[in-house]
């Protein structure tokens, strides 16, 4: 299995109202420091209906980037429950998903 596909595959264990960070993402599939590799790889999910990338955030809290513009990744996290503030998570330790 290549590395997108492991990648998408254990991003699918986030549900709803759950969020994970790059950082987390990478160390999940053994990439170390593999921050940028999991946002580039975010970048080209051609199943954005089906592999949840919106959930993936900075592990500082910030939303950071979206293919689609940051303003609907927020929406789509805030129906998911995930409340934001100026361009960060609120509570970020209680939705963060850790593998």
């Amino acid at each position: 299995m290549n590395i997108e596909n492991l990648v998408y595959k254990k991003l699918l264990e986030v549900k709803e109202g759950e969020i994970t960070s790059y950082g987390e993402l990478a160390k999940a599939v053994g990439l170390k420091n593999g921050q940028r590799v999991i946002g580039k790889i975010m970048n080209k999910n051609p199943y954005p209906g089906i592999v949840p990338c919106h959930r993936v955030v900075m592990s500082d809290g910030k939303v950071g980037g979206y293919a689609y513009g940051v303003e609907i990744k927020k929406s789509m996290l805030e129906n998911e429950g995930i409340k934001i503030d100026d361009g960060k998570i609120i509570d970020l330790k209680n939705h963060l998903h850790k593998f």
